[in-house]
């Protein structure tokens, strides 16, 4: 069986800043493809209201984990394609890191970004459990499956972050573009 991962396009990944506003990687997610990057959570900001992500619009990811959150945060943005699903995938360059990252779709037309997200049409993350889970062997990377878009494409937004007010760290995302069967 061949090695997907070798035999998919890549796609690039560009730059959007806006003035005064924190720096959002554009990426273009097509179907059958790999978008990856390499980046330092140093290039992100620190979010000093988590409170959008416990909210019961967004119910992204519970209050006593916050602290999983707290560090500085570097956004992605694109739009996922109808009748496609992504798996989004962060490994940090250094195992002992502790990263988060967390997903959430909301219309083509929306631009909201946290912590200024009213509501969302999903949001799924991931981040270091602080108990042992029955079938879930958790090490330090960290993925969320199966965002789809099925008859509408949607905008996902994902940020990754640090646990307890990390600055820094090196880390690689890879966002899989399927058809949805």
């Amino acid at each position: 069986m061949k090695n997907i991962f070798f035999t998919l396009p890549i796609i690039i990944v560009s730059l959007i800043h806006a003035q005064g506003q924190p720096t959002v990687h554009n990426i273009k997610l097509v179907a059958n493809t790999k978008v990856m990057d390499t980046v330092n959570l140093n290039q992100g900001i620190f979010l000093h209201d988590l409170s959008w992500a416990w909210n019961k619009q967004n119910a992204c990811f519970p209050k006593t984990q916050q602290s999983k959150f707290t560090g500085k945060h570097v956004f992605y943005s694109g739009i996922i394609p109808k009748q496609s699903e992504i798996t989004i995938t962060v490994i940090p360059k250094d195992p002992t890191v502790n990263l988060s990252i967390y997903a959430y779709e909301i219309g083509i037309n929306s631009n909201y970004l946290v912590p200024n997200l009213p509501s969302c049409i999903r949001c799924e993350a991931d981040y270091k459990l602080s108990f042992s889970k029955k079938g879930k062997k958790q090490g330090h990377i960290r993925t969320i499956k199966n965002l789809v878009a099925i008859n509408n494409p949607y905008r996902i937004i994902i940020g990754i972050t640090g646990a307890d007010k990390l600055e820094e760290a090196e880390f690689i995302l890879i966002i899989s573009t399927k058809p949805r069967k």
